[in-house]
């Protein structure tokens, strides 16, 4: 079976974002994974920014993969790909400058769509890890990632946590990206349909919801009525393949069964301790 051109895996990520259904993703780390979801019957993948730090680093989820170690890895998986891959590029790695250069990147590597986030990232010097930058600047990031595209039928999604601002912030957050000219917004801590109905009710753009398997939005239906396009419940298959790998190398050492979890052995080999220690220590990072 011949691989599609990028171009057409846009142009059916498009088809997804313009339907009235909602798709879960796939969590694709590598150009396998990406193979196997699409013969598996996924619509669409996505390259987690978390996932590309253990993949490239076995490094914590803290900004330290650079834009051309994620792009490397985009680049690897949009070669053989034949389902879209949304790329999580996190804050766009800079400011608006930055994310204009990535933006670029991210179109040769292939992929059909990507999120830009308002996270103040990397964490500052004693603040959270979780602040939010100002809208006004958020926005400009959103003009000039859309003056940076080549190709129009790539899609730009705006991120913002609806779990760190009010109702009300939220919805004001979504409208100012949807006037920029976003393609979608993707929100992270929506807490139920209550929630979510509060704010889809204002929003016309396609949404993207990152629901880590949250329960309460289990209706896949009832999504979909609310706008939902696309899912993202976490990145299960990245964490199996940690745990195989533990257990295979265990298995060939003859070492009895230990009862870490995946979640628990990848933050034993990564670097996830030390950073810790170090934020603390050199940021006062506050948590």
């Amino acid at each position: 079976m011949a691989t599609p051109s990028q171009h057409d895996l846009r142009k059916d990520f498009r088809a997804l974002l313009d339907s009235d259904q909602c798709y879960y993703t796939a969590s694709t780390f590598d150009p396998m994974s990406a193979r196997i979801a699409e013969d598996l019957g996924f619509e669409v993948g996505i390259l987690g920014g978390s996932v590309a730090s253990l993949q490239v680093l076995a490094a914590p989820d803290f900004a330290l993969i650079t834009l051309s170690e994620f792009v490397e890895q985009a680049t690897r998986i949009g070669r053989v790909a034949r389902l879209p891959i949304i790329a999580d590029a996190d804050h766009g790695y800079g400011n608006a400058l930055n994310v204009m250069r990535t933006i670029t990147e991210l179109e040769r590597a292939g992929v059909a769509a990507l999120t830009i986030e308002d996270t103040l990232l990397p964490a500052k010097f004693g603040h959270k890890s979780t602040d939010l930058i100002p809208l006004d600047e958020a926005v400009g990031k959103i003009e000039a990632a859309l003056e940076a595209r080549i190709d129009p039928t790539m899609a730009i999604i705006a991120r913002t946590n609806a779990g760190q601002l009010t109702t009300e912030q939220t919805i004001e957050r979504a409208l100012a990206y949807q006037a920029a000219g976003a393609d979608g917004i993707c929100m992270v801590g929506v807490k139920d349909f209550d929630h979510l109905e509060a704010i889809s009710k204002h929003v016309t753009v396609p949404l993207m919801l990152v629901a880590y398997g949250n329960p309460e939005l289990a209706d896949k239906e009832r999504l979909a009525k609310n706008g939902v396009r696309i899912v993202v419940n976490g990145h299960a298959a990245y964490f199996a393949a940690i745990k195989a790998t533990y257990d295979c190398l265990r298995e060939q050492r003859n070492i009895a069964e230990g009862k870490l979890n995946a979640s628990e052995l990848s933050e034993r080999y990564s670097t996830l301790d030390e950073s810790r220690e170090w934020a603390r220590r050199f940021m006062e990072v506050k948590e």
